[in-house]
């Protein structure tokens, strides 16, 4: 079983499932091309009823080498989540039934076979954890943004609504327009300047909240996450360590052990020696 557990966790094996993902991933964006599809459209069918076989393969693989901590591992729930929506999105063929008709919706899930790559990938899977570990300090953060967006929606439309009801008509409005805003998607030719030419004044209403929510909350963001990126690599790092030198430390401790036995075997010779002597 060691020895089966080594294979599962080899590089050969992690290589070629990995190549399996991409290729398949190429594949999946074939599919939705009308040309390719009429003239290969068997085939990639058939090779990706291959590869979700594979993955299948590989997942049964590592349960065996693995047993129930094979479960432990929130990334091997992934991977199991991603196989079984392409297991349903196969069974899309249903559809042809009135009952089964609600399989059709799952024959757009097997795209999500290409996130598998996620989890594949430890560098990829770095980002993912620390995007996971953010998750709490970027909600507050979004917290902050709402009560920003808020404020300044109630004084858009006490400002600005009775001239530009479609911009600032109500809270809804106002904040959808201050969401454009925030993304700098012509913000300023498409809603600032047309303003302005009405309210001369408008200029101290929309730099001081681009400054807010695009320069600064925004910049907050991206420092949490890439803090948190930062300490994800360096447990990751920790944690390679540490299991590099538990491998190295195991067969000094084997040795240990096997003198110790030769040396209890040496005395118990000696004393079947003394015995014959006398």
């Amino acid at each position: 079983m060691k020895k089966f557990r080594e294979f599962v966790d080899g590089r050969l094996f992690n290589n070629f499932i990995l190549v399996v993902i991409i290729i398949n991933a190429v594949l999946l964006g074939l599919q939705t091309s009308k040309t390719v599809m009429e003239n290969m459209g068997g085939v990639l069918e058939i090779v990706d009823e291959i590869f979700l076989g594979i993955f299948i393969l590989e997942m049964i693989l590592k349960i065996i080498a693995y047993g129930l901590s094979y479960f432990k591992d929130g990334w091997n729930w992934f991977d199991m989540i991603i196989i079984l929506l392409s297991v349903l999105s196969s069974l899309a063929f249903l559809s042809a039934f009135r009952v089964f008709r609600i399989f059709r919706v799952f024959r757009s899930l097997k795209a999500m076979r290409g996130m598998r790559m996620m989890s594949s990938l430890r560098h990829l899977r770095v980002i993912v954890q620390a995007i996971g570990r953010s998750i709490p300090s970027i909600a507050w953060t979004a917290l902050l943004l709402v009560l920003i967006y808020y404020i300044f929606s109630i004084i858009g439309v006490s400002m600005f609504g009775e001239e530009f009801p479609d911009w600032f008509g109500n809270i809804g409005k106002s904040m959808y327009t201050l969401f454009q805003v925030m993304t700098l998607e012509s913000w300023s030719m498409g809603i600032s300047r047309p303003v302005m030419e009405v309210f001369s004044y408008a200029w101290m209403y929309f730099v001081p909240f681009v400054l807010i929510s695009s320069f600064i909350v925004m910049n907050v963001v991206v420092g949490i996450v890439v803090n948190a990126i930062s300490e994800v690599a360096e447990a990751t790092k920790i944690e390679k360590k540490t299991a590099e030198a538990e491998q190295e430390e195991l067969p000094a401790d084997n040795n240990a052990k096997i003198a110790e036995e030769i040396a209890e075997v040496r005395k118990h010779l000696e004393e079947l020696e003394k015995l014959l002597d006398k």
